[in-house]
């Protein structure tokens, strides 16, 4: 789940986990996150939650939002990014988007053991790349996985079995050799998916 934590000259001052689709960020008592500073505008920005993206805009705030130095008026917030807000720093922290390769290769998951069994009934295994061997269970309805700006993909469960789905890229994801269409495909035990260089294979658990 997303997470922000607030701070101010290197002193965590709150905690708040994102759990409604629009969250409300200013000076004003009404606000869903509440920074009683000057600096912030009594309307300065909303989150927007949409799946596993987090959206933050600036709503015409007097003195602006700035992610990692930069004024934004509106993006699509990245895990460990560093939000501005007059003199308080808000990092966003979410393990579970979709992430390059080169970071997480999926996404991160809990250890599992005997204990923990996986949930989902299914899980990716990596079989090329430098992240080959890596196995992560599918335990959230849906699991993005890829390389955002060169090829992303969708794995949902349904109730009848998973599908997957072309997010965006120019180069399509392969299923067992066949490039993805625009329709889901349905995924069976031991399928292929190549994406962005990098093959993985379905298994069901």
């Amino acid at each position: 789940m997303p997470k922000l934590i607030v701070s101010i000259d290197g002193v965590v001052i709150k905690e708040v986990q994102l759990t409604k689709d629009r969250t409300t960020l200013g000076r004003r008592p009404y606000n869903d996150i509440v920074i009683d500073n000057l600096a912030v505008s009594g309307e300065h920005a909303v989150l927007q939650m949409s799946g596993a993206d987090v959206h933050i805009e600036d709503l015409n705030s007097t003195n602006g939002t700035y992610i990692n130095g930069k004024a934004v008026k509106k993006q699509l917030l990245k895990h460990n990014d560093a939000i501005e807000i007059g003199k308080h720093k808000i990092k966003f922290l979410n393990e579970h988007a979709g992430a390059g390769f080169e970071k997480t290769m999926v996404i991160r998951t809990p250890h599992v053991t005997a204990e923990h069994p996986p949930v989902g009934g299914a899980a990716i295994k990596v079989i090329s790349g430098a992240a080959a061997g890596r196995e992560v269970t599918l335990v959230k309805v849906v699991t993005t996985i890829g390389k955002p700006g060169v090829a992303v993909a969708s794995i949902t469960r349904r109730p009848h079995g998973y599908v997957v789905a072309l997010v965006e890229g120019a180069t399509k994801p392969t299923l067992n050799g066949v490039a993805l269409g625009a329709e889901p495909q349905m995924l069976g035990d031991g399928d292929i998916l190549e994406l962005a260089g990098t093959k993985m294979q379905f298994v069901m658990l």
